[in-house]
């Protein structure tokens, strides 16, 4: 029965934006509502209230009801054994591929190797190359490999719904070197456009993202690299609406869903400002979204379903009109088929379950959303503007300048992790020590072909989110015998088990196994237990109100009992009392706000790790 036949539609009186402010305000009690607050790498405030737009502009990137491609990533060495895998992908769910080559800066290590048409014609045996879309990343090699495609397509009388992937400056910033000079490069890739039916170019985000850079800046670089490769087609005698229509956008989404959905959103208004300057229509890109490359922890993989489920949500809710899911084993070596098929599985399940593409843009009329799509695209293009003053992306590339950029970003977000302000879960938050081997492929990597460098220039180098976190549980794991710290829990389990859980997910985020119980009947119990535990290491943990009376006594005892590393879980109240604590014996204070990455090294460092 509605709401309406029930009588409620007049129950409940109005309410506006000050209202929901008040009652917020109330249940904070004595913390300011100013403390909701958050602000973006680019410096936007997300407020924790936004009233709803009355009047929403859905942005149409994608028709309501028409799915987006489920495109598989094909980087299998040995053509035969990809064949199978993508055999796999189509029965099993996949709507499109993406041949990835061993010369792509996106391989990681492994990758496709393709040489001639007889390559093709194994590795795409079986495939019906007029019913799905392709894509073709193969790095300097992208045209070559393309045109081997199209002579196969050709040979069985079939066209096909091809991407090329020439983007030379992602190649340039990617590798740091070019076997070109970057301008001969982008107008040979933009002859070659000539040759192609689909897109030709690719404004790619992925090195942007992988590299640490924000929403907005990657949203600029691609702008950027988009409006170069505009100008090379119109050079090459194309008309600027036929050269608008040759250049394709990949972006990326990753763990952070509303951010993802604004930056997606915010690029389709981005590229319709370009068109609309350049006298031409807008229209929407063509959009392929690809999950995260640098949320891909290698320790726990598993939690990686996590991270890219709430990706593919994004991208589908912002219409793009492809995806990728990077298999959850990504950072770990060469995804079997079982995390490819978890690939595969997460869009279906978004697609044909949650019915995700019913809605044709259903973030419209959001106010967060609305606020953060048009505040990104308005700061994506000041530095888009910004690196048009520096004579564009090529020589942003060559003065250094872009990269200066991105890399005070990156600095201060690995800042943030370090510090455990920004979690990673599973590797700075709720670590799994006891993890178990994850399945890869074991398969030998290819070696690419190199082309001899002609340009260079300071490469974007990737940055995984746990990658300090990730250095440590190595260090720890190359101990041998894994290192241990013993929680010396005071008072009654309610009175230590925040602090206790709060301790042991800090240290073993660091490889170092946190030894807990459920407390001690007597300070003898504790140092006996301390004792017989083997740890070279302890760390005092329960309520401010049992460290007045206790704590002092039991730092003393493990002191005796030869613990010299001792640490107490939480913050002294003054220095008098930080004053008594080392007196003691305690040697350092774990609380929120420290830096845990540099705690944790100088543990295992005391340690021997």
């Amino acid at each position: 029965m509605s709401s309406k036949a029930l009588g409620l539609m007049g129950s409940f009186d109005p309410r506006g934006h000050d209202d929901w402010v008040g009652v917020a305000t109330k249940a904070l009690k004595t913390t300011p509502f100013e403390r909701l607050k958050s602000t973006t790498a680019d410096g936007i405030v997300i407020e924790p209230i936004y009233e709803g737009n009355p009047d929403p502009k859905p942005l149409g990137v994608r028709p309501a009801g028409q799915p987006w491609a489920v495109v598989a990533r094909i980087d299998i060495p040995g053509n035969k054994t990809a064949n199978a895998q993508i055999l796999e992908d189509l029965v099993g769910g996949a709507s499109g591929l993406d041949l990835v080559c061993a010369e792509s800066p996106v391989a990681y290590g492994w990758g496709l190797t393709i040489s001639c048409d007889g390559c093709v014609k194994t590795l795409l045996a079986g495939v019906h190359l007029d019913l799905i879309p392709i894509r073709v990343d193969a790095g300097h090699r992208s045209a070559e490999v393309a045109k081997l495609l199209l002579a196969v397509a050709a040979e069985q009388g079939k066209t096909v719904d091809l991407a090329v992937i020439q983007d030379p400056v992602g190649l340039l910033a990617a590798t740091g070197k070019l076997g070109a000079k970057a301008e001969d490069a982008i107008a040979a890739a933009a002859e070659d456009a000539k040759a192609f039916p689909g897109t030709a170019f690719e404004a790619d985000g992925r090195v942007w993202h992988s590299a640490g850079a924000s929403e907005a800046q990657e949203l600029a670089a691609m702008l950027a690299t988009a409006v170069t490769y505009l100008r090379a087609l119109e050079a090459a005698g194309f008309d600027l609406e036929a050269a608008a229509a040759k250049i394709g956008f990949t972006a990326v989404a990753d763990q952070n869903q509303f951010h993802s959905i604004a930056k997606l959103r915010a690029l389709t208004l981005l590229w319709g400002r370009v068109l609309e300057a350049c006298g031409v229509t807008p229209k929407a890109p063509r959009l392929h979204v690809e999950t995260a490359r640098r949320m891909m922890a290698r320790r726990d993989s598993f939690t990686n379903m996590l991270r890219t489920t709430i990706a593919t949500f994004a991208a589908g809710v912002a219409g793009a009109g492809s995806v990728t899911v990077l298999p959850f084993t990504q950072g770990i070596g060469l995804p079997d088929a079982f995390a490819r098929r978890v690939a595969r599985n997460t869009q279906s399940i978004l697609i044909e379950e949650s019915n995700l593409h019913r809605v044709a843009d259903p973030a419209a009329g959001s106010g967060l959303v609305d606020t953060e799509t048009e505040d990104l695209a308005e700061i994506a293009w000041a530095l888009f503007q910004a690196i048009e003053a520096e004579g564009g992306i090529v020589a942003s590339l060559r003065s250094g300048a872009l990269h200066a950029r991105v890399a005070v970003t990156a600095r201060s977000r690995f800042d943030a992790i370090a510090k455990r302000r920004e979690p990673v879960t599973g590797i700075s938050e709720f670590p799994n020590i006891a993890e178990g081997a994850v399945a890869v492929m074991d398969t030998p990597a290819p070696t690419p072909r190199v082309a001899a460098p002609v340009e260079h220039v300071a490469a974007f180098a990737p940055r995984p989110l746990g990658e300090a976190f990730e250095a440590l549980r190595d260090r720890a794991d190359a101990a041998g015998v894994r290192p241990k710290i013993f929680l010396a829990n005071l008072g009654r389990i309610a009175d230590f088990t925040a602090r206790a859980t709060w301790v042991k997910n800090l240290f073993e985020a660091g490889g170092i196994e946190a030894l807990t119980s459920d407390g001690f009947a007597s300070i003898e119990a504790l140092t006996a237990a301390y004792k017989a535990s083997g740890a070279q290491a302890a760390v005092i943990a329960s309520s401010d109100a049992v460290y007045e009376t206790e704590a002092v006594p039991a730092a003393t005892a493990l002191a005796d009992a030869g613990c010299e590393i001792l640490y107490l879980a939480g913050k002294p109240a003054d220095a008098e009392k930080k004053t008594a604590y080392e007196g003691a014996g305690v040697t350092g204070f774990v609380h929120v706000g420290i830096d845990v990455v540099a705690t944790l090294s100088d543990t295992l460092d005391r340690l021997g790790a």
